[in-house]
Protein backbone atom coordinates (compact mmCIF):
# COMPACT_ATOMS: atom_id res chain seq x y z
CA UNK A 1 0.00 0.00 0.00
CA UNK A 2 2.79 2.24 0.63
CA UNK A 3 4.64 2.11 -2.34
CA UNK A 4 1.48 2.30 -4.22
CA UNK A 5 0.68 5.59 -2.37
CA UNK A 6 4.46 6.58 -3.51
CA UNK A 7 4.15 5.53 -6.96
CA UNK A 8 0.97 7.91 -7.52
CA UNK A 9 2.95 10.69 -5.59
CA UNK A 10 5.74 10.53 -7.66
CA UNK A 11 3.56 10.49 -11.15
CA UNK A 12 1.75 13.46 -9.83
CA UNK A 13 4.81 15.38 -9.30
CA UNK A 14 6.97 14.04 -12.55
CA UNK A 15 7.24 16.60 -15.76
CA UNK A 16 4.62 15.99 -17.94
CA UNK A 17 5.83 14.72 -21.75
CA UNK A 18 3.21 17.26 -23.05
CA UNK A 19 3.78 21.35 -22.66
CA UNK A 20 1.22 22.35 -20.71
CA UNK A 21 -0.45 18.74 -19.94
CA UNK A 22 -2.32 18.44 -16.55
CA UNK A 23 -0.93 15.15 -14.41
CA UNK A 24 -3.16 13.04 -13.02
CA UNK A 25 -2.73 11.88 -9.38
CA UNK A 26 -1.67 13.15 -5.83
CA UNK A 27 -5.42 14.09 -5.34
CA UNK A 28 -6.35 14.88 -9.03
CA UNK A 29 -8.53 11.99 -9.97
CA UNK A 30 -10.99 14.23 -12.23
CA UNK A 31 -11.13 16.37 -15.08
CA UNK A 32 -13.37 19.10 -16.66
CA UNK A 33 -11.64 17.94 -19.76
CA UNK A 34 -13.32 20.79 -21.77
CA UNK A 35 -12.56 23.16 -19.48
CA UNK A 36 -8.60 22.63 -19.52
CA UNK A 37 -5.73 25.05 -20.50
CA UNK A 38 -5.82 24.35 -24.65
CA UNK A 39 -2.38 23.40 -25.77
CA UNK A 40 -1.38 22.47 -29.16
CA UNK A 41 -1.38 18.85 -30.02
CA UNK A 42 0.53 18.65 -33.12
CA UNK A 43 2.95 21.48 -33.50
CA UNK A 44 4.32 22.39 -36.80
CA UNK A 45 1.77 20.10 -38.60
CA UNK A 46 -1.50 20.05 -37.38
CA UNK A 47 -4.20 22.79 -36.04
CA UNK A 48 -5.25 19.87 -33.38
CA UNK A 49 -5.24 21.48 -29.65
CA UNK A 50 -7.17 21.21 -26.84
CA UNK A 51 -6.81 20.23 -22.62
CA UNK A 52 -4.26 17.14 -21.89
CA UNK A 53 -4.14 14.86 -19.00
CA UNK A 54 -1.36 12.67 -18.31
CA UNK A 55 -1.42 9.97 -16.09
CA UNK A 56 1.74 7.64 -15.37
CA UNK A 57 1.32 5.58 -18.99
CA UNK A 58 -1.21 7.02 -20.74
CA UNK A 59 -2.57 10.39 -21.89
CA UNK A 60 -5.73 11.50 -22.62
CA UNK A 61 -6.59 14.61 -24.90
CA UNK A 62 -9.90 16.46 -25.66
CA UNK A 63 -8.94 17.89 -28.56
CA UNK A 64 -10.22 20.53 -31.23
CA UNK A 65 -9.70 20.66 -34.56
CA UNK A 66 -11.54 23.47 -37.15
CA UNK A 67 -13.85 22.75 -39.60
CA UNK A 68 -11.37 22.39 -42.94
CA UNK A 69 -8.23 22.31 -40.66
CA UNK A 70 -5.93 18.88 -39.60
CA UNK A 71 -2.92 17.55 -40.01
CA UNK A 72 -0.51 16.65 -42.69
CA UNK A 73 1.17 13.53 -42.72
CA UNK A 74 3.32 12.70 -39.56
CA UNK A 75 3.83 9.60 -37.16
CA UNK A 76 4.68 9.21 -33.57
CA UNK A 77 6.21 6.59 -31.43
CA UNK A 78 3.26 5.81 -29.36
CA UNK A 79 0.00 4.44 -30.62
CA UNK A 80 -2.80 6.22 -30.14
CA UNK A 81 -7.02 5.41 -30.41
CA UNK A 82 -8.80 8.50 -31.50
CA UNK A 83 -12.91 8.70 -30.36
CA UNK A 84 -14.74 11.04 -32.80
CA UNK A 85 -17.12 13.04 -30.24
CA UNK A 86 -18.39 15.60 -32.84
CA UNK A 87 -17.68 16.12 -36.15
CA UNK A 88 -16.02 14.22 -39.20
CA UNK A 89 -12.49 13.11 -39.29
CA UNK A 90 -11.06 12.47 -42.89
CA UNK A 91 -8.07 11.21 -44.02
CA UNK A 92 -5.86 7.84 -43.72
CA UNK A 93 -4.12 5.36 -41.62
CA UNK A 94 -1.24 3.55 -43.21
CA UNK A 95 -2.59 3.97 -46.50
CA UNK A 96 -5.90 3.09 -45.82
CA UNK A 97 -8.78 5.59 -46.45
CA UNK A 98 -10.70 6.84 -43.32
CA UNK A 99 -13.74 8.43 -42.72
CA UNK A 100 -14.75 8.60 -39.21
CA UNK A 101 -18.15 10.35 -38.16
CA UNK A 102 -19.04 10.99 -34.62
CA UNK A 103 -18.89 7.87 -32.54
CA UNK A 104 -16.14 6.42 -34.80
CA UNK A 105 -13.09 5.07 -32.55
CA UNK A 106 -9.71 4.88 -34.83
CA UNK A 107 -6.70 3.02 -33.95
CA UNK A 108 -3.57 4.61 -35.00
CA UNK A 109 -0.69 1.75 -34.52
CA UNK A 110 2.94 3.25 -33.15
CA UNK A 111 4.91 4.89 -36.13
CA UNK A 112 1.98 4.40 -38.31
CA UNK A 113 1.74 7.59 -40.68
CA UNK A 114 -1.76 9.29 -40.64
CA UNK A 115 -3.25 12.35 -41.20
CA UNK A 116 -6.77 13.34 -39.98
CA UNK A 117 -8.37 16.59 -41.40
CA UNK A 118 -11.83 17.80 -39.91
CA UNK A 119 -14.23 17.49 -42.86
CA UNK A 120 -15.14 21.31 -44.04
CA UNK A 121 -18.41 19.32 -45.07
CA UNK A 122 -19.26 18.92 -41.44
CA UNK A 123 -18.64 21.19 -37.73
CA UNK A 124 -15.75 21.70 -36.52
CA UNK A 125 -14.22 18.04 -34.70
CA UNK A 126 -14.20 17.40 -31.32
CA UNK A 127 -12.44 13.59 -30.30
CA UNK A 128 -10.93 12.24 -27.28
CA UNK A 129 -7.09 11.13 -28.24
CA UNK A 130 -5.61 8.14 -26.04
CA UNK A 131 -1.93 7.51 -25.99
CA UNK A 132 0.63 5.43 -23.98
CA UNK A 133 3.13 7.61 -22.25
CA UNK A 134 6.47 6.66 -24.71
CA UNK A 135 6.53 9.99 -25.91
CA UNK A 136 3.66 13.42 -25.30
CA UNK A 137 0.79 13.86 -27.63
CA UNK A 138 3.09 15.81 -30.60
CA UNK A 139 4.52 13.74 -33.27
CA UNK A 140 7.07 14.55 -35.98
CA UNK A 141 5.60 15.25 -40.08
CA UNK A 142 6.81 12.60 -42.01
CA UNK A 143 7.94 15.11 -44.34
CA UNK A 144 10.91 16.21 -41.91
CA UNK A 145 9.13 19.83 -41.64
CA UNK A 146 7.49 21.32 -39.25
CA UNK A 147 5.98 23.66 -41.60
CA UNK A 148 2.34 23.96 -40.55
CA UNK A 149 -0.87 22.29 -40.64
CA UNK A 150 -2.66 21.13 -43.49
CA UNK A 151 -5.75 23.53 -44.90
CA UNK A 152 -8.67 22.19 -47.28
CA UNK A 153 -9.05 24.76 -49.89
CA UNK A 154 -11.26 27.96 -48.74
CA UNK A 155 -9.92 27.57 -45.26
CA UNK A 156 -7.07 28.64 -42.99
CA UNK A 157 -5.23 32.21 -42.54
CA UNK A 158 -5.35 33.14 -45.89
CA UNK A 159 -9.21 32.50 -46.44
CA UNK A 160 -10.11 34.18 -42.60
CA UNK A 161 -7.67 37.47 -43.97
CA UNK A 162 -9.60 37.72 -47.10
CA UNK A 163 -13.43 37.30 -46.05
CA UNK A 164 -12.13 40.55 -43.86
CA UNK A 165 -10.87 42.58 -46.85
CA UNK A 166 -13.98 41.61 -48.43
CA UNK A 167 -16.18 44.45 -48.84
CA UNK A 168 -19.70 44.03 -47.11
CA UNK A 169 -22.86 44.39 -49.12
CA UNK A 170 -25.45 46.87 -47.64
CA UNK A 171 -28.46 45.24 -46.62
CA UNK A 172 -30.71 47.59 -48.31
CA UNK A 173 -29.65 47.40 -52.32
CA UNK A 174 -31.59 48.84 -54.79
Amino acid sequence: MAAAKKAVKKAATTKTKTEGAIRAGNGKYHFRMDKLKKVPAGTGYSTSHGGVVEGSRILVGYIHKPRGTGSRMHRHNNEQLNYVLRGTLVGSVNGKKVVAPAGTLIYIPANAPHNLIASPKDKDVIFLAIKDLSQGIIGMAVDGTMSGPHFEKGFGPAAKAAKKKAPRRSAARR
